[in-house]
């Protein structure tokens, strides 16, 4: 037998099969991995703040900070300009109404009522002037309708003599003629002076009211000028407390310029400042409670400002139980409205994001409590610690309230 001879094995071809079989393992192994979801992120337990969603009652309340403040404030201005010369008291003493809290000084004022009593009194002598003189002028002209009708009168007896004479031949008819044109002259004589006395009367009758109704006015400015000039003595115009008089000897004010605050502190009222998305819901009449940090007042909601400020609606709530001895003016507080009264909801404690009557994410805890898993929660009606569950959650789950929005972009967390 003849052995043939055989060619030895190719080791080339051995290293590229090999190489195709690694290269389709990590080709597989890189498919399967690229099909596996990430592992979720785990939060520590510690970490985050759980709550388990409820059934029953809930009681709807909005709060907010607030003050303590008087319900009736006096502010004392000033009516007229001056200048400070003496403070006769300090905040904080009990006043009435007639106690005098500062003096002011102003020499151009006690000028102007200086020059009103002297219009006044010149006013004053004219109307007694006017009074004499339309009253002599009355006088006068009686007495000469007086004489004129004497005069009148005489000449129609001379007249009546003569026609009587004329009859006998005793004198000519001129002179009965003359006789006659005497007596027509002096009848509308008499007749031009009375007139004359009717229109001095009405004159008395016109001119002495205008002039009295001028010294009525003047009369009217004297008591304002004075009136003002008294002002210049600030009185407090209420019993109560002096709380502020921020003023300095030597300073001049303004008329309008508040003097001094006047308070009753046994009669206060809170104005809270509630955020202005919760207090569509506040109306007048409802129930309040109002922390002092040492005690609680009750309270109902009295006003609620028009306007909002920087975010927030102010509301005043009367204080209807006894003030704790430690209530007084501008004390900070906290206060509670309560809205209303639900008897059978799902609710659970408010989570760190998201507004009432919204749709948001929670993540909702396994039964074996090891992860949570996002669903999507409609949220209803809320209130200061607990909110309305519409759809999403069932009696008895546990969902995070925590801000997880760091884990946005997961939609599933472990819980270690």
């Amino acid at each position: 037998m003849v052995d043939i001879p055989r060619e030895p094995p190719r080791k080339g071809r051995k290293r590229l099969i090999y190489g195709g079989a690694i290269l389709g393992g990590v080709a597989l192994v890189t498919i399967a991995l690229g099909q596996l979801e990430p592992a979720a992120p785990t939060v520590e337990r510690g970490a985050v703040w759980f709550d388990t969603v409820q059934r029953g009652p809930m009681l709807r309340q909005v709060r907010g900070p607030g003050t303590l403040v008087p319900e009736q404030v006096r502010w004392v201005s000033a009516l007229t300009q001056g200048r400070v010369e003496r403070i006769l008291l300090e905040p904080g003493v009990e006043v009435t109404e007639q106690t005098v809290l500062l003096e002011l000084s102003n020499p151009d004022q006690q000028l102007r009522a200086l020059n009103a009593d002297q219009q006044l009194a010149a006013a004053e002598a004219q109307l007694v002037n006017l009074r004499s003189t339309l009253q002599s002028q009355i006088l006068t002209q009686e007495g000469t309708v007086a004489q004129t009708r004497t005069d009148f009168r005489e000449a129609e007896r001379q007249a009546a003599a003569a026609v009587d004479l004329a009859a006998k031949g005793l004198i000519a008819e001129n002179e009965v003629a003359r006789a006659r044109d005497n007596v027509e002259a002096l009848k509308k004589r008499l007749e031009i002076e009375e007139q004359r006395l009717e229109l001095g009367r009405a004159s008395m009758t016109e001119q002495v009211p205008v002039q009295e109704a001028q010294v009525q006015r003047l009369k009217e400015v004297v008591r304002f000028e004075q009136f003002m000039l008294a002002s210049m003595r600030v009185r407090a115009g209420a019993r109560g407390v002096l709380r502020d008089l921020p003023l300095e000897e030597g300073q001049w004010v303004t008329p309008g310029t508040r003097l001094a605050r006047v308070v009753q502190p046994g009669r206060l009222k809170a104005e809270l400042r509630i955020p202005e998305t919760q207090v569509r819901d506040v109306a007048i009449g409802q129930p309040a409670m109002i922390d002092t940090r040492t005690d609680t007042i009750v309270g109902r909601v009295i006003r609620i400002d028009p306007a909002a400020e920087n975010g927030s609606v102010t509301v005043d709530v009367a204080l209807d139980g006894p003030l704790p001895r430690g209530a007084r003016p501008d004390l900070s507080v906290d206060g509670t409205i309560e809205i209303e009264r639900l008897d059978d909801v799902l609710f659970v404690g408010r989570p760190a994001y998201g507004q009432a009557n919204s749709v948001v994410g929670l993540f909702k805890v396994d039964p074996d409590e090891n992860g949570a898993t996002r669903v999507s929660v409609r949220l209803g009606r809320s209130s200061v610690n607990v909110i309305e569950i519409v759809e999403g959650l069932a009696e008895g789950n546990v969902v995070v309230l925590s801000d997880m929005s760091r884990w946005d972009a997961v939609d599933r967390v472990r819980i270690r």
